[in-house]
């Protein structure tokens, strides 16, 4: 007998045994994703289309949303076939269609290994064949042979399984499975638009389930930010879920047609890689309760419902579009776009609190960066943060921001921090309040608070801020813990400036100014900047470390000539060169603009020099802070 193998790059098909192989090793694959693959690579390159796979591997099976199944199955393939859906090596996604297999494919014969008295034949050398033709669809009159046949099971083959395998049994299981789910990660929800410009709303929707998510049920929710580098992330969910430390994975995917949206969700128990529950949503883009909905549904499933809120107020779905938009533009340190968005929706619906909260944070943001002038930016802060917790006092964000105003803007740090206490009892999994109070009491010079503060912060949110606690610990001057925890997080955030930023400050306080030259030039390279980096090293190695600081002096002065530069910086980089009248007369005019950076000019050690100086004290006196000197 000669059976038919089909190979592919590493690996061989064998359909008659439903065996897959990489360089003849035996590859575990589940049923529906093996028949899927056999079904793609027997279409031989041709177009499989989404409905085609559901009439072929679905149609006998009820109350299965084959959405869903599609989805899981292509995605198990292609983590045992390691490949990739942006660069695929074997299947291609054709978008709003289906999926084609696009790796040549051989066709080997193998004689079989004979077996008698102990014995086995060796294998014939393997020959290449053409492929047979893709096999045609069953007719409506074989599909219809195939149910009598499955009828025709004697009723007593079927009670006798009802005895082993009967409800009384299965449905425990099935509910400790969901019993055993107390925490879950939303992944990023896949855009099947075929448009990149709607990523923004796959994102938007991921971050609004995993919100309401944490509303609407009593398990622990992990951050949005701490799941984005599993966007589209060919990993196995096991390992995703170990790596995130949960008992269960929310995966799906968003598609947007004109004004209509699909949204299919699944929810796995991840130890053991097994459905829980499944549905899929089609809705108006202007039914703004889509992602609640979908939360209490999952909540109900896993027994897990909080406290019934009262009903949201009406939402504007521009507004609410352009909201997501914003939230997704921030997240990605685009602060000037996120503004753009925020005043938008905020134009279209003027009573939209998380617009004015997303604009106060906007302002916010912008001044302690100094990318905007305080005195401008930051009572534009105050009344976007008042506004929004006039239209909502309930909305954790809008607590946030009025919390950050009350530090920022006004220097009062009690109602700061009563502030961020009420965002973290409102959303105790919030990592923003937690962060933002961690500086604050840094600025009290509360300083092993905040450290064990910004830890929790990071607990709940690994990702969005990985160099956090090495700020948290360079305020606290313990500048040896602060290197421990950069050396940890340098593998994975290089890319990031603000972690060579804050490094650079931490080896300058420390001392060693050819790690902070390297530091700072990391910076200049994370920035986009690799000429003022080369120009750093140039001026290090060829005249000290002073070099490099003048040099900043320059290039600072020359910018604020179009662009506001902040005279708390100057003040900063003046003494380092142990300038004293620059740098008090620039710090006083900072407390003039009510700059932010002088909040935090006590954890500077360049400024040690001043502590005895009196226009030193006076200024901290009349910033409130308590002396640490």
């Amino acid at each position: 007998m000669i059976a038919t193998v089909l190979e592919f790059g590493e690996f061989t098909l064998d359909r008659g045994r439903f065996e897959l192989c990489r360089n003849g090793r035996g590859i575990a694959l589940e049923r529906k994703p093996m028949e899927l693959l056999i079904l793609l690579v027997e279409a031989d390159g041709q177009l499989v289309t989404r409905s085609e796979i559901a009439e072929r591997l679905w149609e006998r099976e009820v109350f299965v949303d084959t959405e869903h199944g599609i989805n899981t199955a292509i995605r198990k393939i292609r983590q045992v076939l390691r490949d990739d859906s942006d660069e695929p090596r074997f299947i291609q996604t054709v978008t709003g269609k289906g999926y084609r297999f696009i790796a040549p494919i051989h066709g080997l014969e193998v004689e079989p290994l004979a077996a008698g008295n102990g014995h086995t034949a060796s294998p014939a050398q393997p020959t290449f064949i053409p492929l047979p033709p893709s096999p045609r669809k069953p007719t409506a009159e074989a599909r219809r042979s195939r149910f009598a046949l499955w009828l025709a099971i004697p009723a007593t083959i079927l009670a006798a399984v009802g005895i082993l395998y009967g409800a009384r049994y299965l449905l425990p299981r099935h509910r400790l499975a969901a019993a055993n789910i107390r925490s879950l990660a939303v992944l990023p929800l896949d855009n099947l638009s075929g448009d990149p410009s709607q990523d923004y709303l796959a994102d938007g929707m991921t971050d609004e389930l995993t919100t309401m998510l944490a509303k609407d049920s009593t398990l622990r929710i992990v951050s949005r930010t701490s799941v984005l580098e599993y966007k589209r992330a060919h990993r196995p969910l096991p390992e995703i879920a170990r790596a995130l430390n949960v008992d269960g994975i929310v995966e799906g995917s968003v598609s947007r047609a004109g004004n209509r949206v699909h949204m299919t969700l699944q929810l796995i128990r991840a130890d053991t890689d097994s459905h829980i529950w499944a549905d899929s949503y089609d809705r108006d883009l202007n039914d703004t309760a889509l992602p609640d909905e979908a939360a209490q549904a999952i909540a109900r499933r896993l027994r897990s419902i909080a406290p019934v809120a009262t009903a949201a107020p009406y939402v504007n779905p521009a507004a609410h579009d352009a909201w997501l938009r914003g939230r997704y533009l921030w997240f990605r340190d685009q602060n000037d776009q996120a503004g753009i968005e925020f005043r938008r929706a905020i134009a279209l619906q003027p009573d939209y609190a998380p617009g004015w909260a997303g604009l106060s944070i906007y302002y916010g943001a912008a001044a302690v960066d100094d990318l905007l002038d305080p005195r401008t930016a930051l009572p534009a802060e105050q009344q976007a943060a008042d506004k929004s917790i006039q239209l909502d006092p309930t909305l954790p964000e809008a607590h946030l921001a009025l919390a950050a105003a009350y530090y920022f803007n006004r220097w009062d740090f009690a109602s700061a921090d009563r502030e961020a206490l009420r965002c973290i009892d409102l959303d105790p999994r919030f990592a923003e309040p937690w962060h933002l109070r961690a500086k604050l009491l840094g600025t009290l010079n509360r300083q092993q608070e905040a450290i064990d503060t910004e830890k929790h912060a990071m607990e709940l949110d690994p990702f969005e801020r990985p160099w956090a606690l090495m700020l948290a610990y360079y305020q606290a001057r313990q500048y040896d813990a602060a290197i421990d925890d950069a050396r940890m997080r340098e593998q994975t955030d290089t890319g990031d400036k603000s972690f060579w930023g804050i490094l650079w400050l931490i080896w300058r306080d420390k001392g060693n100014t050819a790690q902070a030259t390297g530091a700072l030039a990391k910076y200049f390279v994370a920035d986009a900047l690799p000429a003022q980096a080369d120009h750093v090293r140039h001026l290090y190695a060829s005249a000290g470390y002073d070099a490099v600081v003048r040099w900043q002096v320059q290039e600072t002065e020359q910018r604020g000539k179009e662009h506001y530069a902040s005279p708390v910086f100057l003040a900063s980089l003046h003494a380092q060169l142990g300038h004293r009248e620059p740098a008090l007369s620039l710090l006083e005019e900072g407390y003039r603009q009510h700059a932010p950076g002088l909040l935090w000019i006590q954890n500077d050690r360049s400024y040690d020099f001043l502590h005895s100086d009196p226009r030193y004290r006076a200024l901290i006196q009349k910033i409130g802070l308590p002396p640490a000197y």
